[in-house]
């Protein structure tokens, strides 16, 4: 929320799986917008709330609703729009979520357990809880990865 640059220091910007993990989307977007030049693209690869039911915990980023900030796309059009960004596109990422998983599922079930280098070695002994837990939320349509580019105005 205060990064250590100059105004105006970067060509270009992105994150992924960052959005999660703070709740004040209009602040995280300011200082990314004041560390960007004018007209630079910056990128956005979160999963974001798809639908107002409870979600099931623990999760990847939050143990507990307490600790989640996963917000709506709504929310961060709104805030990108109040930091100076345009948004030039946006892409839901529902079904690409479904696919890796299923695909991560199948590796899995034929490996004789983890692979020795993975998110496992990140997130603790309760990965497989985590991991199942943000599949069930994307099949029930609580939560879905979105992918959204704006330029800075």
């Amino acid at each position: 929320m205060s990064l250590p640059f100059d105004d105006g220091s970067f060509d270009a910007a992105y994150m992924i799986h960052v959005g999660m993990n703070i709740a004040d989307k209009r602040a995280l977007f300011g200082e990314v917008a004041r560390v960007l030049r004018r007209d630079a693209p910056f990128g956005i690869y979160d999963v974001m709330r798809a639908d107002g039911g409870a979600l099931a915990y623990p999760l990847p980023w939050a143990t507990t609703a307490a600790t989640c900030a996963v917000a709506t796309p709504d929310a961060y059009r709104e805030a990108l729009e109040a930091a100076g960004f345009v948004l030039l596109a946006e892409r839901a990422r529902r079904q690409f979520a479904l696919d890796f998983f299923a695909r991560l599922r199948a590796r899995l079930a034929s490996s004789k357990g983890p692979p020795p280098l993975g998110l496992h070695l990140v997130m603790g002994a309760d990965t497989a809880t985590k991991i199942g837990n943000m599949v069930a939320n994307i099949e029930a349509g609580l939560i879905a990865p979105v992918e959204m580019i704006a330029r800075r105005r």
